[in-house]
């Protein structure tokens, strides 16, 4: 179980990691999926933020803080099924899959993380 946890939310950290970097340098792909869920441009420098910050916290949870990773790990739950019900609001399917992909993430390190 705690080979899983450690994979699984090595990726999530990565993913968000990467992702947020990509929102802060105003990424083509990120401008365009914005603008069709109807995101203000001056927004993403902020949700980039919450993005790395659920990273930086599920890295601290692997390294012994339970209670921070796990913290991170719901906030970027939450952050992402926001994220999805702007792709449903916006009625964007297209490019649902990668909120969802983000949440599936998310979720799978937080079970795994309050398991441990």
């Amino acid at each position: 179980m705690f080979t899983a946890y450690v994979i699984i939310t090595v990726i999530t950290v990565t993913a968000n990691a990467g992702i947020a970097v990509a929102d802060c340098a105003s990424a083509r792909f990120v401008l365009a999926n914005s603008a069709e869920v109807g995101l203000p441009q001056s927004w993403l420098p902020w949700l980039a933020a919450l993005k790395a910050a659920g990273a930086a916290g599920l890295l601290l949870g692997l390294l012994g803080v339970r209670s921070i990773g796990i913290a991170a790990a719901t906030g970027l739950v939450l952050f992402f099924i926001g994220a999805i019900a702007a792709h449903l609001r916006a009625r964007v399917y297209r490019t649902i899959a990668f909120p969802g992909g983000y949440l599936g993430l998310a979720a799978a390190s937080l079970v795994l993380a309050a398991a441990r």
